[in-house]
């Protein structure tokens, strides 16, 4: 019969080959085309290859150099999304998280796992200014702010035993991120009892539409719940006035929830724009954008140390904790969402040790100052219009040429030039929409980014847009 078991040295034949195709993309990865040249069509192969009833040993490795032309390069002109670049480091790590294969469920079930996370956590909470907070590793933000406000509905109207009353209500900028709208929805809050607030002119959230909206609503016997704030918005990386709203929310004992997916964690280098992060009651933020790691490395952090046993305990008998020591009688699944938990931690903990804070520092300040570079040669240049660049790296701009004037007119034009500019392969932008104008947009949340990278956006965008509109004259 077949084995699934392989020999230690069969296994190091197939790390060792992984390990090198791994370091030939790394080798190569500032030549790729940063969109691989494929199609929906071209890449049917991977869903229609047969399941093989035999085994094909080592020679099933033989793919993975197509699987790699297949995927987006992340070099440093990879200016997509918020998007960390996953550091190498790290990535070797997740190898042998993979291996040891523990479910960080408990101590008990994965004691060195446990510790490393509770060390990791406790080192973001201090790196960016949150020293008594605790908390754990997730999946990603999404995860997080859905765990954050599970805690907010839990403290200020309990739900668990009885369901969610009504009149439970979530006040969050129309600048959001779409994880917030989808939390509410997924707790039996309800869409409809989210207030999108208006932001102001810098696109913050506007701190008197704010006490408004819950003035009116207490007013007519609703219940605020939460207030979500952003360090750092998805769109355009504007900071909320995050003391003010933290005041708002005390005054109203609703809960203080902040979004800091992307930005929170570039408080470790500019912790003067992150003032009153630490008067949040949650907070959530991801490694695997602003540290840099591989997917998925999210974290959960807040105040109360009792939040997480009050929202999510709930355990059958066959995983009831047997020890009453303080550490070995921890369980991860009595405070958190999950059961089942990959060892996350392994490679955080691995890459902040092996680079140590310090490099981290340095390469987020040079993302911000990178993205200060962008937004200046976007704003000296006549072709261009300067539409967004917050507190942070993303950076917001759109082509100007020729008589087009009506921005349905620019939008268009816009668009072809973002497709455009990716079919190139030379840099990729995402996009985005901001006060109606269909934007490219930058963000830099990437360590192999030099300034020649950042130089290469306006040239490449100003090439792809004489190739549309020469197409179109």
């Amino acid at each position: 019969m077949p084995s699934l078991a392989i020999s230690p040295d069969e296994f190091r034949r197939v790390a060792a080959r992984i390990a090198e195709l791994s370091a030939q993309y790394l080798t190569n990865l500032d030549s790729r085309p940063i969109v691989p040249p494929t199609t929906g069509d071209n890449s049917l192969h991977f869903l229609q290859e047969p399941l093989p009833e035999d085994g094909m040993a080592e020679e099933a490795l033989g793919e993975l150099s197509a699987v790699i032309d297949s995927c987006r390069a992340q070099n440093g002109r990879f200016f997509g999304y918020v998007l960390g670049s996953g550091e190498p480091v790290a990535a070797a790590a997740d190898l042998l998280a993979s291996v040891i294969n523990q479910n960080v469920t408990a101590w008990r079930s994965a004691p060195s796992a446990v510790m490393i996370e509770k060390a990791v956590v406790r080192w973001l909470a201090q790196a960016i200014g949150c020293n008594d907070f605790h908390g754990y590793l997730t999946g990603g933000g999404s995860s997080a702010n859905l765990m954050g406000l599970a805690m907010a509905r839990e403290t200020i109207a309990p739900a668990n035993k009885s369901g969610a009353a009504p009149g439970g209500m979530i006040y969050a900028s129309e600048e959001i991120h779409m994880s917030i709208p989808k939390s509410v929805a997924l707790l039996g809050i309800g869409r409809a009892n989210l207030r999108l607030i208006p932001t102001d002119g810098a696109l913050r959230m506007d701190l008197a539409a704010v006490e408004s909206a819950i003035k009116h609503d207490k007013a007519s016997g609703k219940t605020p719940l939460a207030i979500v704030a952003s360090a750092g918005t998805v769109k355009t990386g504007v900071i909320d006035p995050l003391p003010a709203i933290a005041a708002i929310a005390r005054e109203n004992k609703a809960w203080f929830h902040i979004d800091g997916a992307y930005g929170a964690l570039a408080a470790i280098a500019e912790p003067e724009k992150f003032a009153g992060m630490n008067l949040a009651d949650s907070l959530s933020l991801d490694p695997h954008k602003w540290l840099y790691q591989p997917l998925d490395c999210g974290c959960l952090l807040y105040r109360d140390p009792l939040a997480g046993q009050r929202t999510f305990s709930h355990s059958g008998d066959y995983a009831r904790a047997l020890s009453t020591d303080p550490i070995e009688g921890f369980a991860f699944f009595e405070e958190s969402l999950e059961l089942s938990r990959r060892f996350r931690a392994l490679k955080l903990w691995l890459s902040l040790r092996y680079h140590g804070l310090s490099a981290f520092r340095e390469s987020i300040r040079k993302d911000l100052r990178q993205a200060r570079l962008l937004a200046e040669t976007v704003a000296r240049t006549p072709q261009l219009e300067l539409v967004a660049a917050g507190e942070l790296s993303a950076v917001c701009f759109r082509v100007r040429l020729g008589a087009t004037s009506s921005d349905d007119e620019l939008n268009r034009l816009n668009e072809q030039v973002l497709a455009r500019t990716l079919r190139r392969g030379r840099i990729y932008l995402s996009n985005a929409l901001v006060g109606g104008k269909f934007c490219l947009r930058a963000c830099i949340v990437n360590h192999r980014t030099e300034d020649v990278d950042v130089e290469a956006v306006v040239p490449e965008v100003l090439t792809a847009a004489l190739e549309v509109h020469g197409s179109t004259d």
